[in-house]
């Protein structure tokens, strides 16, 4: 009579499983390695302009406003809606362009906390 094999609560088929302290361990290199990319968003500027180059901004990947400059000759008292649209178009592409590299700089730690960097030995 063959013998039957039990597995142990929460084993995987197989026969592998991660003990706690590996998991922790994976866990805390994971956290250090997007903290380390967060910082490094503070770092990378990011620079769009509006109106030929008359009105640049510069902002952080982690989307924080650095810097504005204004061309002298858009400065005009009688038309102001039109450097407040400009700085509005600058301002929204710096922040597009910070979205999209924040975006990829941080994809590969989304793919590992949707569980399959772990195995999904937490869900």
């Amino acid at each position: 009579m063959a013998k039957k094999k039990i597995r142990k609560p929460g084993a995987k088929k197989g026969g592998g499983s991660m003990n706690p302290q590996d998991l922790l361990a994976q866990v805390q290199k994971l956290q250090a390695e997007m903290m380390a990319a967060q910082e490094a968003l503070k770092e990378e500027i990011i620079e769009a302009s509006a109106g030929g180059g008359v009105v640049k901004v510069r902002m952080t990947a982690a989307q924080e406003l650095v810097g504005v400059e204004i061309a002298p000759e858009v400065v005009d008292p009688e038309d102001v809606e039109m450097l407040q649209d400009l700085l509005v178009a600058a301002f929204n592409e710096a922040l597009n362009k910070a979205r999209a590299v924040a975006e990829e700089r941080m994809a590969p730690f989304a793919s590992m906390l949707d569980m399959g960097g772990l195995g999904g030995l937490l869900g």
